[in-house]
């Protein structure tokens, strides 16, 4: 096996955008004022770009995109990890001092080495909607921890996915047919 040279720093970013669905530019705009670790929260309120050379930090893409999620422990852990190796630190600056070519950059290069298909930093955001939806998490709140404007989006960019949800649906109700002292026949 060949041995990668990836920093902590990207493993953490490639998680935390897998496993909170947040947006590339909510995830660069992160400090570790937005997170309560005893509660296991992070709060999005803010978005980085860069333009014209210059870091911006502004205002959320939209109001439902200020919300506050909940991570899990691992998630916590590995935040933290990357958090006592930084040097110098305040707690309002960016935790995570990269640009977004970078994230990408690590996903070009390392894919091909895993095997896998390359795919767009944004998809991470995609990958954990798609296993909310797996899991059976609701529509709202997907669209609450994604934090889309309305349950439109949520429904129209992922129901492509719900497909299989209606055999699923159908064996439950077949098993609360055959389960149910009272039958309709």
């Amino acid at each position: 096996m060949q041995a990668v040279d990836c920093p902590d720093q990207v493993k953490t970013i490639y998680n935390v955008l897998f496993w909170t669905g947040i947006r590339i530019g909510e995830l660069l705009a992160l400090t570790l004022n937005d997170f309560d670790f005893d509660k296991c929260t992070l709060r999005i309120n803010k978005t980085y770009t860069r333009h014209k050379k210059t870091d911006l930090i502004q205002d959320p893409k939209t109001e439902k995109s200020n919300r506050t999620i909940s991570i899990p422990l691992f998630l916590k852990e590995d935040i933290n990890t990357h958090i006592s190796k930084l040097y110098d630190y305040s707690p309002d600056e960016r935790l995570f001092n990269i640009y977004k070519d970078a994230i990408g950059y690590y996903i070009d290069k390392y894919s091909p080495i895993a095997g896998v298909h390359r795919i767009r930093v944004h998809d991470l955001r995609h990958s954990h909607a798609s296993l909310l939806i797996n899991l059976g998490e609701p529509p709202l709140l997907i669209q609450e921890r994604l934090g889309h404007e309305n349950i439109e989006t949520t429904l129209n960019t992922y129901s492509h996915l719900y497909p299989n949800q209606q055999a699923k649906l159908a064996d439950k109700l077949q098993q609360t047919f055959i389960n149910s002292t009272i039958s309709v026949r």
